[in-house]
């Protein structure tokens, strides 16, 4: 069995609002930046993102159901975040999957927060993990553009 090593999708914003905003805003407001486009599930409602270390993250659909993404692994407001993505090559639901996703919230000298996004071990998304990188390499970016346009609103 040959292992492949895929590249992580890092990403750097400034946002232009204190580190205590930038994390509520990614974290209590994802359900409003995350775009209905973004959906593995269906007719989908809001995205959800439970504000505890072992929390769930996950969508909800028109009809009540909900859709897993993965877990809280660190809930460390305002300075860090880190999530287990749990969604396959195939755009999935997959508890085997085991990529992270780590923000970094950092106050700079003006008041507003540099966010260090970084998703990693995206080799463990199996068959199709370097296409699938390569969309999140382009979706990622899109993704932290709308979180920072709420940020700054």
């Amino acid at each position: 069995m040959t292992m492949i090593t895929v590249a992580p999708v890092k990403k750097s914003v400034v946002v232009k609002t204190p580190p205590e905003r930038a994390f509520a805003v990614f974290t209590a407001e994802i359900g409003k930046w995350w775009p209905s486009s973004h959906s593995i599930g269906g007719a989908y409602k809001e995205a959800v993102l439970e504000p505890r270390a072992g929390g769930r993250w996950y969508e909800r659909e028109t009809d009540g159901r909900e859709c897993e993404w993965g877990k809280v692994l660190a809930w460390e407001p305002p300075a860090r975040l880190l999530l287990a993505w749990r969604i396959n090559a195939k755009w999935a639901y997959d508890p085997k999957v085991g990529t992270e996703v780590e923000l970094l919230f950092a106050e700079l000298a003006d008041g507003s927060t540099r966010v260090e996004f970084e998703h990693r071990h995206l080799e463990q998304l199996g068959e199709g993990a370097e296409e699938t990188a390569g969309q999140l390499g382009g979706g990622w970016p899109t993704l932290l553009d709308l979180y920072k346009a709420l940020a700054e609103s």
